[in-house]
């Protein structure tokens, strides 16, 4: 196959451009967002003394509660347009081109892609340092000096990031790779097995069962360590367990369908329960995120109501100012996540939009199957997300803080602007939706 050919059928058609730039804007932001996160924590382990260890600890798990879910964004943008790129892809494989040839190029175009948007997110973290710096705990700020990471490590988080992205995008050439055919004719439906919710749930079980005995038995750091720990595997495992349990609710909803919006909205699902995953994952991460928040606003309250409130004051204040950066940065992820997704799901989808509309379903019918499908998996995602969070926390601080009525609020707006945000993110991109309408 001639090298003009191949650089031919991998050009991005006209319309296509924004295919591309989805991932580098998802990478962009996720390597500035990663970088500033490690960046302002990284002040607190240089601390030593009879507080560190609970800023430590705070610290700790607000990385993870950040990066895991920022890592997971940036998977979800090496994948973003998986259909566009395998049927042009499987088009070279029909033509004769090698395995070799088409994973090489493709992970090329992925790798740059990646590449271009980490680069950028380090020159806006640079960008930011300066507001990171002003933010005070106990009682001074930060300083740019505190919050400016090593050379080595910055270029070890945009390499891993670069490097995520070639992985998700070897991983994802397996179907081109084995069956061109199968990929043209859309004969291979991603299969989500069960096995998933049985690990997830052995997981869950053993941090709880941990978190009630191990915090008492063993130093700080190595607490901080194993406390973290769970709390990443936590949320690997919503990511896990996530796309079966959507399959199942949406199994449910097409025998109990009545309307064509239902019935399309829960072929959407099935379709790709992965896919739908990704749709609703930040929220997820948020709902997890909302539980701490809403008991990290409580125990504040009850900081400041006790016999020491004057000498925990600073603490309480600092605690208040760590939410509130982890929340903003959640919501960043968010965002991000919900509106690259659904843009990149209608992009992915114009071929079966114009198949409805050529069958005479109206783009009124097309767009509120659309939402349903990304609306109805959210409660369920948002609550299964929140109560396992609440497991987690439970046996570090008790029931009592967890349903404070200032815990209960915090945790419901939080998910409230969750919620707000994806419900937004449909109507920005209905747009895309039109058009595929009035190409057809």
């Amino acid at each position: 196959m001639n090298r003009s050919v191949i650089a031919m059928l991998l050009r991005p058609a006209r319309e296509q451009s924004a295919v591309l730039a989805l991932p580098g804007i998802a990478f962009a932001v996720v390597t500035a967002l990663v970088l500033t996160v490690i960046g302002g924590a990284q002040e607190f382990w240089t601390w030593t003394d009879a507080d560190a260890g609970l800023y430590q600890a705070l610290a700790a798990i607000a990385l993870v509660l950040l990066v895991v879910p920022l890592a997971n964004l940036g998977g979800a943008a090496a994948r973003l347009s998986a259909r566009r790129r395998d049927e042009r892809l499987s088009t070279l494989r029909l033509l004769g081109v090698s395995p070799a040839g088409v994973v090489g190029v493709t992970v090329l175009e992925s790798t740059l892609i990646a590449a271009t948007g980490a680069l950028a997110g380090f020159v806006g973290y640079l960008a930011l340092t300066p507001l990171i710096g002003l933010i005070a705990f106990r009682g001074e700020p930060l300083g740019v000096s505190a919050v400016i990471l090593p050379p080595l490590v910055i270029a070890g988080v945009v390499v891993s990031i670069t490097a995520l992205a070639t992985v998700s995008a070897i991983i994802g050439l397996r179907s081109v790779v084995i069956s061109p055919l199968g990929v043209r004719t859309r004969s291979d439906v991603p299969r989500v097995h069960w096995i998933r919710a049985v690990i997830a749930g052995v997981v869950i079980v053993a941090a709880v069962a941990v978190m009630q005995v191990f915090p008492g038995t063993a130093g700080i750091a190595i607490t901080i360590i194993v406390v973290a720990g769970f709390f990443a595997a936590a949320l690997a495992v919503l990511n896990l367990v996530g796309p079966w349990v959507l399959k199942v609710h949406a199994r449910a909803g097409l025998r109990r369908a009545e309307r064509p919006q239902r019935l399309l909205a829960a072929r959407l699902v099935l379709e790709s329960p992965k896919a739908a995953w990704r749709q609703v994952s930040g929220i997820a991460m948020a709902s997890f995120m909302a539980v701490f928040a809403g008991t990290g606003v409580a125990l504040i309250d009850t900081m400041s109501a006790g016999p020491d409130a004057a000498a925990n004051l600073m603490l309480a204040t600092d605690i208040r100012t760590g939410l509130i950066i982890t929340l903003i940065g959640s919501f960043l992820m968010v965002a991000v996540s919900v509106g690259v997704n659904q843009a990149s799901s209608t992009l992915d989808q114009r071929e079966l939009h114009r198949s409805l509309h050529y069958l005479g379903v109206p783009l009124e019918t097309v767009d509120a199957a659309r939402t349903r499908a990304v609306m109805a998996p959210l409660l369920l995602t948002a609550i299964g997300s929140a109560l396992c969070a609440a497991a987690l926390v439970l046996p570090l601080i008790g029931i009592a803080l967890i349903t404070q009525p200032v815990s209960i609020m915090m945790i419901v707006a939080v998910l409230a602007a969750g919620v707000g945000i994806v419900w937004s993110s449909t109507r920005v991109t209905r747009p895309l939706l039109a058009r595929s309408f009035a190409e057809a």
